[in-house]
C-alpha cells in the first residue's frame, strides 16, 4: 500500500484547524483504543470540513451512509436547520449501538435518526428529498448509492464521498484489488456524468464533493 499522506502536513494541517469539541474527542480517543479499523474515522481535520461545509449549506435533510462511530454525523448535523433531520446507515450492529450511545450524549440527538440494516434496501423507504448526502460505506457499492440517491438530491444539493483515493492505490499504473478498482470505477463515472459538476479534493483520503446541477 502506497503512503499517500505526508504526515507532516496533516499535523500541520491540525494545528491550524478549529479544534473539535469533548465529545469528538471522546469518540476519537475510543475508537483508536477500541477499534480494529480506527483508521476508518473521519478525524479532526476531515471532521471540520464536515462541519463547515454543513454550516456553508445549512441542510434540512442529511443522508449519511455509513454511521461507523458517529464521528461524521455528529459533525454534519451542526449546519442542520432548526427543524432538520440527519438519517445514518450502518450495517453493523455493534458499530450502531456504540454510535448510538455517543449520539444519546449529543446536543444533536434528537435530531441524528439511526438506520441499522443495508443501506440499499433502507435508502427506498425513506420516501424524502435530500439537500446533502454523505457516502463513506462499502466502496464496491459507492456507484449504486450514488445512482440510488441522486435522484432524490435536490437540484443544487451535494454528495460528498469519502476515500476517493483509497490510500493512494488509484495512482498505481494497473490498479489491483476490488476497493481501489470501485473507487476508480466510481471516480470515471463522475467525470463521464452530466448531471453533476465535481472536484476532488486531497484531504486525508480524498474527499469528492459533487453538486447536482
Amino acid at each position: 500500500m502506497k503512503e499517500l499522506i505526508n504526515h507532516a502536513a496533516e499535523n500541520y494541517a491540525a494545528n491550524y484547524t478549529s479544534l473539535t469539541d469533548e465529545l469528538l474527542k471522546e469518540i476519537e480517543q475510543y475508537t483508536y483504543k477500541n477499534h480494529p479499523e480506527a483508521q476508518m474515522l473521519s478525524g479532526p481535520v476531515q471532521g471540520k470540513l464536515l462541519e463547515l461545509i454543513s454550516k456553508m449549506l445549512q441542510p434540512k435533510r442529511v443522508l449519511e451512509i455509513g454511521t461507523f462511530m458517529g464521528y461524521s454525523a455528529l459533525c454534519l448535523a451542526k449546519g442542520l436547520t432548526s427543524d432538520g433531520t440527519l438519517h445514518t446507515l450502518e450495517i453493523k450492529k455493534e458499530d450502531a449501538a456504540i454510535a448510538n450511545n455517543f449520539f444519546s450524549k449529543s446536543l444533536y440527538a434528537k435530531k441524528i435518526i439511526l438506520h441499522i440494516g443495508n443501506a440499499l434496501e433502507i435508502i427506498p423507504q425513506l420516501h424524502e428529498t435530500w439537500d446533502l448526502i454523505f457516502i463513506d460505506a462499502d466502496k464496491v457499492n459507492y456507484i449504486n448509492y450514488y445512482e440510488l440517491t441522486l435522484p432524490l438530491l435536490k437540484q443544487g444539493g451535494y454528495i460528498l464521498a469519502d476515500n476517493v483515493l483509497f490510500h493512494g492505490e488509484v495512482l498505481a499504473q494497473e490498479i489491483k484489488g476490488k476497493n481501489p478498482k470501485a473507487i476508480h470505477a466510481f471516480n470515471e463515472h463522475l467525470k463521464k456524468d452530466q448531471r453533476t459538476e465535481q472536484v476532488l479534493m486531497t484531504v486525508r483520503d480524498g474527499v469528492m464533493m459533487i453538486r447536482k446541477k
